[in-house]
């Protein structure tokens, strides 16, 4: 039986949303919740780079497009952004660490959008998102990219757990999703 919930899809398709939309339903039937989601920055009508906001309302930076074309040795880069690791680590892993130290018998659900490229430059996340997924006591409720170029250890992980169903968000409808499990594809 599946415990974790994992939603891929194109970007742009709409899985941030789609967990917005559910956590908000979650907290308003007083389900224990909590953990993080990406955001756009914008200016000017042009992406800027990437947020990171909790769910209790903290927000900080991801990533920013890098204006400097002499990239550091040491800076993470995906395409043109440049990923703040030590800004991600601070306001995600003491959420993560919360969520985790709940009793057994007091279940959590924990938001964590996005399992990706940027977010995967911190060791310490990964380590917490495998201690989370082995514990007991949290539920997960996540995005991951779908499978495109160099295949990600721990997204990869995720996908071949049997406590995890991944579910495909598609353009067939809007938020239809199709997921398939064992080889056969279902329409939910």
């Amino acid at each position: 039986m599946s415990r974790h919930v994992f939603l891929t899809g194109p970007p742009g398709i709409g899985k941030t949303t789609l967990i917005q939309k559910v956590t908000q339903a979650l907290k308003s039937s007083d389900v224990p919740i909590d953990g993080f989601y990406t955001e756009e920055v914008k200016e000017g009508g042009r992406r800027r780079g990437f947020d990171v906001v909790t769910l209790s309302g903290k927000r900080g930076p991801l990533s920013r497009v890098s204006s400097d074309s002499s990239a550091s040795r040491r800076e993470c880069r995906v395409g043109q952004y440049v990923v703040d690791v030590a800004s991600f680590e601070q306001l995600v892993l003491p959420v993560l660490r919360n969520v985790n130290q709940g009793s057994d018998a007091e279940k959590k659900i924990c938001v964590i959008d996005e399992i990706g490229k940027m977010e995967l430059f911190s060791q310490a996340f990964i380590q917490a998102v495998r201690q989370m997924l082995a514990g007991s006591g949290t539920v997960v409720l996540g995005t991951i990219p779908i499978p495109k170029g160099k295949p990600l250890d721990l997204v990869e992980e995720i996908r071949s757990r049997r406590d995890v169903e991944v579910f495909t968000a598609g353009l067939q409808k809007y938020y239809q999703l199709s997921y398939s499990k064992g080889g056969k594809k279902k329409q939910q």
